[in-house]
């Protein structure tokens, strides 16, 4: 895939021609919505990097699908938002940094025992919170 400028319009996804590709790529992205949607419900499970994905082997495997995915109306925008600009809103940033901190600091502060792992998941939440803020936000466009 190429890079389009922000606010265009990426270019096209090739859909792969090996069937036993495309197979595993539509059976990995419905594997990857159902986890997406068990995150809708599920706090500590985050929901929109699983679709993300689910959208990436659609666009290689299946356009009805990935159609399907994008055009959703609760699902489909953050998913065409990250195609098209590679942005994040402010209100997804704060959500996630929050979650990080509380799922991750409270296994780190009650339930892992040694000394080691606890560094291990406070070095891994942190460079997952920077990461994140790295990402750009969305901005407001008029008319939105």
């Amino acid at each position: 895939m190429t890079s389009s400028p922000l606010g265009q319009n990426p270019a096209p996804i090739a859909i792969t021609h090996n069937r036993p590709l495309r197979a595993l790529l539509v059976t990995l992205g419905v594997l990857l919505v159902i986890v997406g949607v068990i995150g809708l419900f599920l706090p500590l499970l985050p929901t929109t990097p699983f679709l993300l994905l689910a959208a990436g082997c659609f666009a290689r495997s299946s356009p009805t699908f990935y159609q399907a995915l994008t055009t959703h109306p609760i699902v489909g925008p953050p998913i065409r938002q990250w195609r098209e600009d590679r942005t994040i809103p402010l209100r997804a940033k704060w959500i996630a940094v929050i979650m990080i901190a509380l799922t991750l600091g409270s296994s780190i502060l009650f339930i892992v025992p040694l000394i080691s792992v606890k560094i291990g998941l406070t070095v891994l939440g942190l460079g997952i919170v920077i990461w994140i803020l790295r990402i750009p936000t969305r901005t407001v466009h008029e008319g939105e």
